[in-house]
């Protein structure tokens, strides 16, 4: 069956979600101590913009990069990976870890 188109208010939430994820990789990287740039040459990112991108909410960390995030961040990637479900797909994260599992808080929720 194919997907509804969304409604404003799903829009809206969607939009406030990657405002919070992009919040929190932000604090992540300077909770470690490294640039923008820095993080983009870490990760494989020929521009450094799309980190800014990323933490400004306007973008989202591509599946095929998490790991490299999440290692270039010190973090574990499964934990790192799950967090950012609860951000990038809240109703798929419920689904699997249902609704007691927290979204928000550390990378190890």
């Amino acid at each position: 069956m194919p997907r509804a188109a969304p409604d404003a208010a799903q829009a809206a939430l969607t939009k406030e979600l990657r405002r919070e994820a992009g919040q929190w990789l932000k604090a992540a990287r300077e909770t470690t101590g490294i640039t923008q740039a820095e993080l983009a040459e870490r990760v494989g990112l020929r521009y450094y913009t799309f980190v800014s991108q990323v933490e400004s909410g306007l973008g989202r960390v591509p599946i095929d990069l998490q790991a490299a995030w999440a290692a270039a961040l010190g973090q574990e990637a499964q934990a790192f990976a799950k967090h950012l479900l609860g951000y990038y797909e809240p109703e798929l994260f419920r689904l699997l870890f249902g609704n007691a599992a927290r979204r928000a808080g550390s990378a190890k929720a």
